[in-house]
């Protein structure tokens, strides 16, 4: 067998073992109890997905941010109420995230045919798995069997999630507090290859680096000089988005790493990634190694769809998604 055959040998086995991690989750889960159950949200995500492709990136991403905050219990699908803001109207997630019309669509169409049986954090995992192969991404299995929570809180999103200021070491230790190594990091973070960003989560690089110089040295300049006319100095529009990838925005490749090493990236968080021996090491084998990294990604977020679930009879299942029963 061929190195390349190891390789990919070896991520298959670390995929397996991975589903074996939580006992309680396990793919085909609703096989009994709602055969149709990943089919109905696959067909929802194809048809959202037909509409506008950019949806695949916020449904990715929306995983990301419920199982980083109370794990992947679905609690960022809950909306506020009067009492109470829910993670979905935090700072680290409005206006950015996106999506949540798709995972309502699927959960209205699988009460109507299985009741009380598929949980909303399941849905998730489903449609950010399917919008990862319908983007060029591995198709890979969903372990599944979570349950609902029932608390959404904004401040546990802020204070949980990842900004985009972040340095490598603060990047390390937040996913390592999600029990999640330095090199899984790094491949998610390559999740940063589709999708769009608000210039705000960015402008700082732009206009305000720090005291002694406004433009972020380590910034491509031509690029810089893209960015700035996209996202123009003391602009006070909120709505303005710029292409994560700008080559490739709506097909999961390598393309971000291969940005990274160019200085095209928008994010500080994305950009630290070189500065580092270990992880610019992973950035390089990552840009060089398409499939190598396909593999990999598959392999966290299967790991990552596993942190702190709610099992058994823990939580509960949601007969909408947006509201607790």
């Amino acid at each position: 067998m061929g190195s390349n055959g190891k390789l990919l040998l070896a991520f298959v086995v670390c995929l397996c073992s991975t589903v074996q991690l939580k006992a309680q989750l396990q793919v085909g889960f609703y096989s009994s109890t709602c055969p149709r159950a990943e089919s109905i949200v696959q067909e929802e995500v194809m048809k959202a997905l037909r509409s506008n492709i950019g949806l695949a990136a916020g449904l990715i991403r929306m995983h990301f941010h419920d199982c980083f905050v109370k794990g992947c219990d679905g609690s960022v699908l809950i909306s506020s109420t009067d009492s109470n803001q829910a993670e979905r109207d935090s700072r680290a997630n409005n206006p950015s995230l996106r999506g949540f019309e798709v995972i309502d669509s699927a959960k209205t169409r699988l009460e109507a045919l299985c009741p009380g049986v598929v949980s909303c954090a399941d849905i998730l995992a489903f449609a950010a798995r399917d919008s990862v192969s319908m983007t060029g991404g591995m198709v890979y299995r969903v372990p599944a069997g979570r349950r609902d929570g029932r608390i959404s809180l904004a401040t546990e999103a802020t204070a949980n999630l990842p900004p985009p200021t972040f340095d490598v070491d603060q990047l390390t230790q937040r996913f390592a507090n999600k029990g999640l190594t330095q090199d899984e990091m790094v491949t998610l973070s390559g999740a940063h290859t589709i999708g769009r960003s608000h210039c705000t989560s960015f402008s700082n690089r732009l206009f305000n680096f720090n005291t002694t110089t406004a433009l972020d040295p380590t910034l491509d300049s031509t690029y810089a000089s893209q960015l700035m006319q996209s996202c123009p100095q003391g602009s006070n529009d909120t709505t303005l988005v710029v292409p994560m990838d700008p080559s490739t925005p709506y097909t999961l490749d390598t393309n971000y790493y291969s940005n990274i090493l160019a200085n095209k990236v928008l994010f500080t968080s994305d950009q630290t990634l070189i500065t580092n021996s270990s992880t610019a090491a992973s950035v390089r084998m990552n840009a060089l190694n398409r499939m190598l990294w396909r593999n990999k990604f598959a392999a966290a977020m299967v790991k990552m769809g596993q942190i702190e679930v709610l099992t058994g009879s823990d939580g509960e299942i949601r007969k909408v998604c947006s509201v607790v029963n």
